[in-house]
């Protein structure tokens, strides 16, 4: 036991060093050249040589590494305690459909009635607008998914109905983009390639209070999470309120797949990949290590994807749903596989 504590300790502070490496690494990484000895300056409240530096660094690049790690971190959890929740591997914000009930709150905001993200936090259609539609939409998937849940005992079947209900959103979707206006269109398709880049510096600690206010309760249901993997009626047999539990669980997954959604756009892979890398990292399923490894990993692989973005320097700047897709689908083809070989196996 010792031995195992000892191993998930090195993976755990291995993660959080590669966390600051790549925050590091995205601090200096732009399509603006700044020397490393000038982004350190300006870190530490001195002026830079240049005011743009300043601007750059403290107004753009700093805010845009913040929300990678804590986006990063909020999909990844969401994805772990839904796969723990259904007991399907292939459970995740994405594939769920959750996502797409968060981007229909956002295009009725959007494209309906005028909101926008660079409005005031207090305005109407500003921040609470936008992810209290992200909330509603994302809560009301997660409960047509817990309620399915109850009929359904095949997570295949499961997993097809959030599916279904993906493609009736994005039906949706499709027919607000109709009827919207040029530029709301254009708005709503540039929000959809997703980028870390939609937190303004303003905007930082109201995203990430209710970021870590989700991320908090998450590890609150660390216990519960633990005892649903046995079962159910095992879980009741702890004392454990399932239906409370469930609550809960809708709760925190659309609070944080609602504010990641609204500001960042609807992130794919994240979520539904890193668990399983996680997994793989500790080769163990209990919550109090996979947890804390999946809040990290989740968070560097945000940071790595979003350092991708930016390798093109001058160029421009790769949407975030280009390279998502390039560093999660090879995690879910090896699971897929590895799984396949273990059935074949038995």
């Amino acid at each position: 036991m010792k031995v195992t504590l000892n191993r998930h300790s090195i993976y755990l502070l291995g993660l959080g060093g590669a966390i600051l490496l790549l925050f590091a690494a995205n601090l200096l990484v732009g399509s603006v050249s700044i020397p490393p000895a000038e982004v350190l300056r300006i870190l530490c409240g001195e002026e830079g040589s240049r005011a743009s530096w300043r601007f750059i660094v403290i107004e753009s690049r700093l805010p845009q590494a913040v929300t990678a790690l804590l986006c990063g971190s909020a999909l990844a959890t969401c994805g772990l305690m839904l796969q723990t929740a259904f007991k399907n591997p292939l459970a995740g914000p994405s594939i769920l459909g959750i996502n797409s009930g968060a981007s229909l709150g956002v295009a009725l905001v959007m494209l309906l009635w005028g909101g926008s993200l660079s409005a005031g936090v207090v305005n109407l259609t500003g921040f609470l607008s936008i992810l209290a539609g992200a909330f509603i939409g994302s809560a009301a998937v997660m409960g047509v998914l817990l309620f399915f849940s109850t009929l359904i005992r095949s997570n295949v079947l499961l997993l097809i109905v959030g599916i279904m209900i993906g493609y009736v959103t994005s039906s949706a979707i499709s027919l607000l983009n109709f009827f919207a206006t040029a530029e709301g269109v254009q708005s709503y398709l540039i929000w959809g390639m997703g980028s870390f880049g939609g937190v303004s510096l303003a905007q930082l600690p109201a995203f990430s209070s209710v970021t870590l206010a989700g991320m908090a309760g998450a590890l609150l249901l660390i216990k519960p999470l633990d005892a649903l993997l046995l079962g159910e009626r095992y879980a009741a047999n702890l004392g454990i309120h399932v239906g409370r539990v469930r609550q809960m669980l809708l709760g925190v997954t659309g609070l944080l797949t609602a504010v990641t959604t609204a500001f960042c756009g609807p992130v794919s892979f994240i979520g539904l990949a890193v668990p399983h890398v996680a997994r793989l990292l500790l080769g163990t399923a209990n919550h109090h290590h996979l947890l804390p490894a999946t809040l990290l990993c989740g968070g560097a692989t945000a940071l790595l994807c979003n350092l991708l973005c930016m390798l093109p320097g001058e160029g421009g700047i790769i949407p975030l749903n280009a390279v998502t897709p390039l560093v999660g689908a090879p995690v879910i083809i090896y699971v897929i596989v590895s799984r396949n070989r273990s059935n074949g196996l038995d």
